[in-house]
């Protein structure tokens, strides 16, 4: 039995999804700053230029970031002028956020970052891209078990 104390390897699954996960980000975030933005702002750009326009509290559910996260998050957006917040008609205290013309037009200037997944995943044959995606997504399942029985085994 492993104690508390024990530092976990650092050759595990867990620790070179991590590490996949920030050098994933690491291409992400060098290939937008020359547009000034960061990956969560991309994320936003994307579901809204791709989906159309979004309640503010939807977009945070979708990509699971937290309100106050959101919030900072989006107002730079405004204040940058590329998106728009506007009183949802159906319920004038929701928020629903749009592309402005120019987030439009910055968001046709912005790379291809599926060059990321390419680079990293391109020479990688599909069972093995899927059997990496079942092991991640059982494991997600059984820690967000694990954590709605209060993380009590």
């Amino acid at each position: 039995m492993t104690s508390k104390n024990d530092s976990p390897p650092h050759d595990t699954l867990g620790a070179w999804t991590k590490r996949c996960y920030f050098a994933g980000r690491a291409a992400m975030e060098a290939m937008l700053r020359p547009f000034d933005l960061g990956s969560t702002q991309w994320y936003i750009l994307h579901q809204l230029a791709h989906h159309g326009p979004t309640i503010q509290r939807d977009l945070g559910q979708l990509l699971q970031i937290e309100r106050s996260t959101l919030t900072v998050i989006v107002g730079a957006l405004v204040r940058k002028g590329l998106v728009e917040q506007v009183p949802d008609e159906a319920d004038q205290r929701r928020k629903l956020l749009r592309l402005t013309p120019s987030g439009n037009a910055l968001w046709d200037e912005l790379p291809d970052l599926s060059i990321i997944a390419t680079t990293a995943f391109g020479n990688i044959n599909d069972a093995e891209k899927d059997a990496a995606v079942r092991v991640l997504r059982h494991a997600t399942e059984q820690l967000n078990a694990f954590i709605a029985k209060g993380c009590k085994p």
